[in-house]
């Protein structure tokens, strides 16, 4: 019966262990997107680096919309090319 006590507490301590890896690792990513949080707002103050950021937004929403129309160019050739 000692054993048996013995063996479950010591799985208790190895689980415990890993949990707080975990925990460790949950609280780093938290603290680290509230810092890119923090510097993307600060960086919003600066003039010059929002209408940067809104560009590369802009730019990647343009990009996007051009994907979307080739692809669906290329739906619409697809199925031409089959009635003729």
């Amino acid at each position: 019966m000692g054993e048996f006590f013995k063996k479950a507490f010591e799985d208790m301590k190895k689980s415990a262990r890993a949990q707080h890896e975990v925990d460790k690792a949950n609280f780093a990513a938290v603290k680290a997107e509230s810092k890119a949080q923090w510097e993307e707002a600060k960086a919003m103050g600066d003039p010059q680096k929002r209408k940067a950021m809104m560009q590369e937004e802009r730019d990647k929403q343009i990009e996007e919309a051009k994907k979307r129309t080739a692809e669906a160019q290329a739906r619409i050739d697809a199925v031409k090319g089959n009635e003729e």
